[in-house]
């Protein structure tokens, strides 16, 4: 496991660029013997193992896309790819999968019900994979789907689950402003876009501290205002960028609606043209009610794990939202905390290997136990 790893993170590819990582994957499921189906929604695999006795389908995902980011690590297995990295541990992730694969393709015939392995590409940017390997058929006659994210920022040996919203539903804006530049001496000639894009930034922060119920949670970030001149020159334009983090789907189409009327509020005051674009991303991962119950008392029976406890919700986004939509599951954190922590999509992120065995175990028993589990 440890040895595919390495050579993974050693060769990562871009989202939406995964062609030899996914050929890597096909072919060691091809090795085994074992049904696989590639091209998947884009550069999606798929591999099915069925047990030797009727059951259960059960459907296991793991990503598989790399960052744009420069390696720094000072490590044997440092990217040989410059400017590209696995800094978010999908290279665990697909070793941990494939390598439980492996195990429950040996003891096939003694299993019952469906095993599908779900590796999916282009987890890191909108649109993602899921959605488009969902359309491709990946969780045809699925009954349940467990997934796991390998987490640097807690101790291995740690399982961290949560029903309800776990992940939040992960938007982007981007606003224009178009004003009238001119002499920094003679401002009234103007129609400022640095002032008026100042004006706009502070306003925006009103819908979260004014328009949102506090019970509520909702990230507005602007994360880059750009507006490029000479110093005695008063900017004709301003481009502002960020993101918007909501867990409620009423919550984020308030978000949407308030921000546009801001926007257009601001325009019109300052009589100039502001353009707003806002692209919805992934939704808000919410974990279902009894398979993460079911999970959390499988986890707390596996060695090697120290910890199962509840996590707060994640601000970060995940495209394992558009599985939960559509079959019954849970997201889970594999706590994989190395000695030098960096968190994830830093240069010199890293995880602690072993946590991959334990995510393995766990990720196993859950599928296999589903096989006899009955919810009320």
């Amino acid at each position: 496991m440890v040895v595919m790893r390495r050579y993974l993170h050693m060769n990562p590819e871009l989202s939406f660029k995964e062609e030899k990582t996914a050929k890597y994957i096909v072919n060691f499921y091809a090795d085994l013997g074992v049904d696989v189906r590639s091209g998947v929604g884009g550069n999606g695999v798929v591999a099915r193992i069925k047990g030797g006795r009727p059951g259960k389908t059960v459907a296991l995902r793991a990503d598989f896309d790399a960052l744009p980011i420069q390696d720094e690590k000072d490590v044997p297995y440092k990217s040989t790819v410059p400017g590209v990295m696995h800094a978010c541990g999908h290279d665990g992730h697909t070793a941990t999968l494939l390598q439980l694969a492996k195990a429950i393709h040996e003891m096939q015939e003694e299993l019952a019900g469906e095993y599908v392995f779900i590796h999916q590409h282009a987890e890191e940017y909108a649109p993602g994979g899921a959605k488009p390997m969902i359309e491709d058929g990946c969780l045809d006659g699925v009954d349940v789907i467990f997934g796991t994210h390998l987490w640097s920022l807690t101790d291995a040996g740690t399982i961290e689950y949560r029903t309800g919203p776990t992940m939040a539903a992960a938007d982007k804006f981007d606003i224009t402003v178009q004003g009238a530049g001119g002499h920094g001496a003679a401002p009234h000639q103007t129609k400022d876009a640095i002032a008026i894009g100042a004006q706009l930034v502070t306003n925006l922060q009103q819908i979260v501290s004014r328009r949102v119920n506090p019970t509520e949670s909702a990230v507005l970030s602007v994360g880059s205002f750009v507006a490029e001149n000479a110093f005695n020159v008063i900017a004709d334009s301003a481009k502002i960028g960020g993101t918007v983090r909501t867990f409620n789907p009423e919550i984020r189409d308030l978000m949407e609606r308030e921000m546009k009327r801001i926007v257009e509020g601001t325009a019109l005051s300052n009589d100039c043209e502001i353009d707003c674009v806002y692209e919805r991303g992934y939704p808000a991962v919410v974990n279902h009610e009894d398979e993460t119950e079911f999970l959390k008392s499988v986890a707390e029976k596996i060695p090697g794990v120290e910890n199962v406890i509840e996590t707060e919700p994640h601000m970060g986004g995940e495209d394992f939202a558009y599985y939960l939509e559509k079959v019954p599951g849970t997201f889970f954190f594999t706590g994989a905390r190395p000695d030098n922590t960096f968190p994830h999509h830093h240069p010199k992120f890293d995880f602690d290997e072993n946590a991959m065995l334990v995510a393995a175990k766990v990720l196993g028993a859950a599928a296999l136990d589903y096989q006899t589990i009955i919810f009320h």
